[in-house]
């Protein structure tokens, strides 16, 4: 019964793919990941910091990811509202919504 399952599953998949369904994002998916140019960045690596400036004219969820280090918490910043993350250990990574 479940090889008759997976293969139904399997031909509905290529169907959806070959529809180019699958291929559409989600509303999630497009609000996740490196946050957008409009959240300003200035970097200062040697000195293990960063400022961070929202302008994208509503609030947004953010953080900064340290690689091999420590993230900031993943706040809630208002449009116009800057904030400052140092860290100890790793290098900066990217700023990421949440």
């Amino acid at each position: 019964m479940k090889l008759h399952k997976s293969a139904a599953l399997g031909i509905l998949a290529t169907a959806v793919v070959g529809s180019g369904l699958a291929m559409a994002p989600t509303a999630t998916a497009a609000e996740a990941g490196t946050a957008p140019a409009c959240v300003k960045r200035d970097v200062i690596k040697h000195e293990k910091y960063v400022k961070v400036i929202n302008t994208c004219g509503r609030a947004m969820q953010l953080k900064v990811v340290i690689d091999w280090g420590s993230d900031s918490p993943c706040l809630t910043y208002q449009h116009g509202e800057q904030w400052e993350w140092n860290w100890g250990r790793g290098s900066y990574g990217k700023v990421v919504t949440c």
